[in-house]
C-alpha cells in the first residue's frame, strides 16, 4: 500500500482526485490532504510518504516553497499539479527538485500512470541490469545512483536522463529526444527545461560531472 499527500486548497480537485485514486488502484493508495501550505509542510515533515502532490498557487506557502523545504530533507518523488502552465514556472518546479510538472485540466488516468511510473521507479520494482562507467554507477532495481563512492541524490527526471545517457553510452543524446522520451512525443516541454536538469545532475554527480558532455547545438553525450 502506498501513500500520498496532496496538498491543494480547491475541494472539487481534492474529491475527484481522492475518489479515482481510491476506486483505480483497489484501496492500496491512501492520499492524505492539506488544504493549504503550511499544513503541507507539517504534515510532510511529520509523516512518510511515497510521493507529494502539489499545486504551486496555495494559501500561507506555495507549492515551490513547500518543494524547497521538503527537498532539503527528502528525495520523495514530488509532481506539481497546476493551473501555470508557463514555461518560467516549469523550469523553477524543475531547478527546486520536482520529478514532474502536470498542468490543469488534466486526465486523471495520466496523472495516476505518472504516479505509479514515479513510485514504482523510486521503490526499484522493475529489476534491469546496472550501469557502469568508471566510479559512476546506475542501479535501476533500487533507484541509487553511486558517484565517487557516494551515493547520488537525484530527482526522477535526473535519474531518467542519467539512465537514458547510460543506455546510448558514447552517443549523442538530442535535447527532443531526451523530452520525446521523458515527456511524451505530444509534449510542448521547453529545451531549456532539459538543460536545468542536466545542470543540476552535473551538480549531484560531483566530480563525475565531466563525463556528461555537451555536445553544441546537438545533445549530450555519455562517455569518458
Amino acid at each position: 500500500m502506498y501513500k500520498i499527500l496532496l496538498v491543494e486548497d480547491d475541494a472539487d480537485i481534492r474529491e475527484v482526485i481522492c475518489d479515482y485514486f481510491d476506486a483505480k488502484s483497489e484501496g492500496n493508495i491512501t492520499i492524505d490532504i492539506a488544504v493549504d501550505g503550511e499544513q503541507g509542510v507539517e504534515k510532510a515533515y511529520e509523516n512518510t510518504y511515497d510521493l507529494l502532490l502539489l499545486d504551486v498557487m496555495l494559501p500561507e506557502l506555495d507549492g515551490f516553497e513547500i518543494c524547497k523545504e521538503v527537498r532539503a530533507e527528502s528525495d520523495v518523488p514530488i509532481i506539481f499539479i497546476t493551473a501555470r502552465a508557463a514555461q518560467s514556472d516549469m523550469l523553477k518546479g524543475y531547478g527546486l527538485g520536482c520529478d514532474d510538472y502536470v498542468v490543469k485540466p488534466f486526465p486523471l488516468p495520466v496523472l495516476f500512470e505518472k504516479v505509479n511510473a514515479l513510485i514504482k521507479r523510486s521503490k526499484g520494482l522493475v529489476r534491469t541490469p546496472q550501469f557502469y562507467l568508471g566510479s559512476l554507477t546506475l542501479n535501476p532495481n533500487n533507484g541509487k545512483v553511486i558517484s565517487c563512492g557516494k551515493e547520488a541524490t537525484l530527482t526522477s527526471k535526473e535519474f531518467s536522463i542519467l539512465k537514458l545517457l547510460f543506455e546510448n553510452k558514447g552517443r549523442i543524446i538530442t535535447r527532443d529526444m531526451i523530452i520525446r522520451v521523458l515527456w511524451g512525443y505530444d509534449s510542448d516541454v521547453d529545451e531549456r527545461i532539459v538543460d536545468t536538469h542536466i545542470k543540476n545532475l552535473r551538480k549531484a554527480l560531483g566530480d563525475n560531472a565531466k563525463l556528461v558532455k555537451t555536445i553544441r547545438s546537438r545533445g549530450y553525450i555519455l562517455e569518458e
